[in-house]
């Protein structure tokens, strides 16, 4: 199943946390990424603060979602990412720099709404840029395959 994953970074040397973090999920899942889109830098979006820069990458994989969303988690913080989320008192999410963060954009065509994981991944709409990135992935599909 194709799994696409976006990683964002703001903190540090933003190309390395992101080249690291690549290699990190290939080693934590075990095989390297089919398709990776362009790096963009792109606007912080839900707070002030520094460019990030965003990827999209696609895995094939046979890994429960869940399981996938842990290793994703256990590489943020084995790259220095401490902050649990935060959440105002109206229930919208307070967002922070963070120098990784690696979340499941979608799961083959599997929609997930359990309160640790929803996929498709709630911000997909609102962030127009990953569209764009999406799109360039699949066209790199299309490509190898």
């Amino acid at each position: 199943m194709i799994v696409l994953l976006s990683l964002g970074t703001n903190k540090g040397n933003r190309e390395r946390n992101i080249r690291r973090a690549l290699c990190l999920l290939n080693i934590a899942l075990g095989k390297r990424w089919k398709a990776v889109s362009d790096i963009i830098n792109t606007k912080a979006a839900g707070f002030d603060g520094p460019d990030f820069l965003n990827c999209v990458a696609a895995y094939d994989l046979r890994l429960a979602p869940d399981a996938l969303l842990r290793r994703c988690k256990r590489i943020e913080r084995l790259m220095g990412r401490r902050d649990a989320p935060e959440y105002a008192p109206d229930g919208n999410r307070i967002y922070h720099d963070r120098v990784i963060d690696i979340d499941i954009l979608l799961y083959g065509d599997e929609r997930i709404d359990t309160p640790l994981l929803k996929i498709p991944h709630p911000q997909l709409e609102s962030r127009p840029f990953f569209g764009e990135l999406i799109a360039q992935v699949r066209q790199e599909l299309d490509t190898t395959e």
